[in-house]
Order: structure tokens, then C-alpha cells, then sequence
């Protein structure tokens, strides 16, 4: 018997897995949990498939994954995603925290021909998160161009989280100057958050200590990658502070909504009984009024109950093992 396969039928199944991500991240019918593990199976692949069902999930009524997607466009360097991304951050009707990471991701690609817009943005955005986020695009544009590409490599070998991060790790060794520079309010933005990804890496109680402490910034961008940050770290010790952001209705929801997801993080790492506390909050705020919030928390739950049972929150660890050379 011949064997009859060929380049193109062979890449089928993993077109077929692609496009059934796809349509499950577009489908508004579907619980958000899901939608959810879509999008994160899919900003781990390449090509104009995934990009564009990513794209037009910038779209989406719900301003948790739309932003998400975003987030995932910027991570994923594709220049190609640049233009839609460049309609996210313009349009005002769209929700600030769905701008402000249309903004970060423009700055995560690096390109200089954004540097316009971001500066346009920046002096004429009328919500402050957004006008902060074209402030560190610019300025790690800025890096890129001086440093040339190596610096864009550099940021990202440096994060031992694989994450582009908004700004280098600032070069101070000391934990006391680095609360410092994070803890002030006249310093510029970019220093701040460098100073941030700096404590982050150090790691250890003392860096953990700080980067709580900074909790209590004005700026509700900062305070969102504060808890961004500790749902990296997974330190238990960070649970209680972001249980008040958690409960405070008064905060901004992008920040409530990153310490729903750092609760769920460091619960997955600690495990129980320690986590009964975090996980009976998720619980709760899963019915909050604001649905940026309860859907983090929705989304944080699932994670959660899929790693308690040994299994990958993303579809494809399951059920396209071999489409997943890259990983």
C-alpha cells in the first residue's frame, strides 16, 4: 500500500486544533474560562491564524479578554499585529485597561514608527493608566533603539518568568535602594517599575516585603503590575494584602482584577489548607458587580481546579501533543 501523505495533509490536525481554538476563543456562549484557555494556547503559537482570532478578540465585549488579547499580541513580538493594535489604543470608546495594553504591547514589540502615536496618547489620552503606559512604551522604545535589538532579547532573558517586560531590571544590588526607588512618588514611571522587575528577580523575604509595601501607590498602573508581579512570585506571604485589594470596591478594577488572578497563582503553588482563605474570597468576588473582576476571579477558580487535578489549564498539552513542538 502507498503511503500517501502529504506536507499538507499531515499539517491538518493541527489546522483543525488551531481553528477549534479559535472559534472557542470568539464564542461569546462560551463560560470565559474557557475563552480563557483558548487564548492562552493560543499566544504559544505563530502565523496569521492565531494572530488574527487574537485581534479580533481585542474586540470582545468582555474588556477581560479583550485586554488579555492584547497582552498576548504584545508578548508575542508579531509586527504584524501592530496595526490593529495601534486602532485599540486610539479608539476612546474602548475601555482604558483594553488601551493601556494595546499601548504595552506596542512597547513590547518595539517599534520606532509607534513612537507618534505613544507620544499622541500620551499628552492627550484622558485616562491616567493609559497616559503612564505610553510613557514606559516610549521610553523602552527608547532602550530598543539606543541598545539596538540585543537590549529587546536581553529584557526578555533577564525575566526568569519568560515574560517582555515593560522596563529592564534597574541595575541597583541593594534591596533597601530598590524600595526606594519603587516606593517614590516623584520618580518617574519607568524607574519604578524597573525597580519592580529588579525586586522580582532578586527575590527573598525582603524583596517580597517591598514589593507588597508598594500596594499602597497612588498610581492604579503600578499597583496592578505590583500584584501582576506577586502572582509571579507565588509567596504566600503576599495573600493578605491582596485579599484587601480584592475586597476594596473602591479600587481600580484592573487592579482588583490582577490580585484575583495573583490569589489564584499563589494558591496554585501553596496548595491547601493554605489557600482556603484566597480560594472563599475568589469565591465570593466571583459575583461581584464589576465583570472585570468577576470574571478574573472565574477565570482564576478554573485554573485552579485544572491544576488540582494534574491537568494543563491550555488545550493543547491535551489534545494535540504533537502540535506542540514549540513549547
Amino acid at each position: 500500500m502507498n503511503d500517501t501523505t502529504t506536507p499538507e495533509s499531515s499539517s491538518r490536525p493541527e489546522n483543525d486544533m488551531q481553528q477549534l481554538l479559535c472559534d472557542r476563543l470568539l464564542d461569546p456562549t462560551q463560560p470565559i474560562s474557557e475563552r480563557f484557555r483558548a487564548l492562552f494556547s493560543l499566544r504559544n503559537l505563530k502565523g496569521p491564524v492565531p494572530r488574527n482570532a487574537l485581534v479580533h478578540a481585542t474586540r470582545d465585549s468582555s474588556n477581560l479578554l479583550a485586554h488579555e488579547a492584547a497582552f498576548a499580541l504584545g508578548q508575542m513580538q508579531d509586527t504584524e499585529a501592530v496595526p490593529a493594535l495601534e486602532e485599540v489604543l486610539s479608539d476612546l470608546s474602548l475601555h482604558p485597561i483594553v488601551r493601556h495594553e494595546a499601548a504595552e504591547a506596542l512597547g513590547a514589540i518595539g517599534l520606532e514608527s509607534n513612537v507618534p502615536l505613544l507620544k499622541d496618547r500620551l499628552a492627550l489620552d484622558p485616562a491616567q493608566e493609559v497616559r503612564e503606559t505610553c510613557e514606559l512604551a516610549l521610553k523602552r522604545i527608547e532602550d530598543v533603539k539606543t541598545a539596538g535589538s540585543a537590549l529587546g532579547l536581553s529584557m526578555e532573558e533577564k525575566s526568569p518568568f519568560l515574560s517582555v517586560d515593560p522596563a529592564a531590571p534597574i541595575a541597583y544590588s541593594s534591596v533597601d535602594k530598590l524600595r526606594e526607588v519603587l516606593l517614590d512618588e516623584e520618580e518617574r514611571m519607568y524607574e519604578r517599575y524597573a525597580a519592580l522587575f529588579a525586586l522580582r528577580n532578586h527575590g527573598g523575604c525582603e524583596a517580597v516585603s517591598a514589593i507588597i509595601e508598594s500596594l499602597g501607590s497612588k498610581s492604579a498602573l503600578l499597583k496592578h503590575e505590583v500584584a501582576y508581579v506577586l502572582g509571579q512570585l507565588q509567596n504566600k506571604a503576599a495573600c493578605a494584602a491582596l485579599c484587601n485589594v480584592l475586597r476594596d470596591a473602591n479600587e481600580n478594577a484592573m487592579v482588583r482584577h490582577e490580585a484575583a488572578e495573583a490569589l489564584g497563582s499563589i494558591a496554585v503553588h501553596v496548595g491547601k489548607p493554605s489557600d482556603d482563605q484566597s480560594v472563599a474570597l475568589l469565591e465570593e468576588f466571583a459575583k461581584d458587580p464589576e465583570p472585570i473582576v468577576s470574571q478574573s476571579c472565574e477565570v482564576a477558580l478554573s485554573m485552579l481546579e485544572y491544576e488540582r487535578s494534574g491537568k494543563s489549564f491550555e488545550y493543547l498539552f491535551q489534545k494535540a501533543p504533537l502540535a506542540c513542538n514549540d513549547f
